[in-house]
């Protein structure tokens, strides 16, 4: 494989799973509406705190970044990923705002709502 071939690649993965977590995201989102607390949230909570430790492992950086950075000397912020620039520099900010309101609506349905 080539260069290029290499990029589009780690961008090809990356974007799946950012998808991967968006739909994990919206559904736990999803869940705190309807107050459907069940075991999808939990394991959903496991994954965006996994996803965290990974991050703080690699300086607050994906590996995915990290790897393509090989293929790449792109000063973008979506260099590696299928994403718009403005989302792509904002990613880990605004995913963390909507994972932390998403944890205070369980909060709120667990612990206040339902004692």
């Amino acid at each position: 494989m080539n260069v290029a071939s290499n990029l589009s690649a780690i961008k090809i993965v990356h974007t799946l799973i950012w998808a991967f977590f968006n739909v994990v995201l919206f559904y736990m989102a999803y869940a705190v509406i309807v107050n459907k607390i069940d075991n999808f949230v939990w394991i959903g909570i496991a994954l965006i705190l996994i996803e965290g430790v990974v991050l703080l492992m690699f300086k607050r950086m994906c590996p995915l970044t990290i790897m393509a950075r090989r293929y790449s000397d792109s000063e973008k912020d979506n260099f590696d990923i299928y994403l718009p620039n403005w989302l792509a520099k904002y990613n880990k900010l605004i995913y963390t705002i909507f994972f932390i309101l998403i944890v205070c609506g369980i909060m709120y349905r667990k612990l206040i709502q339902h004692p």
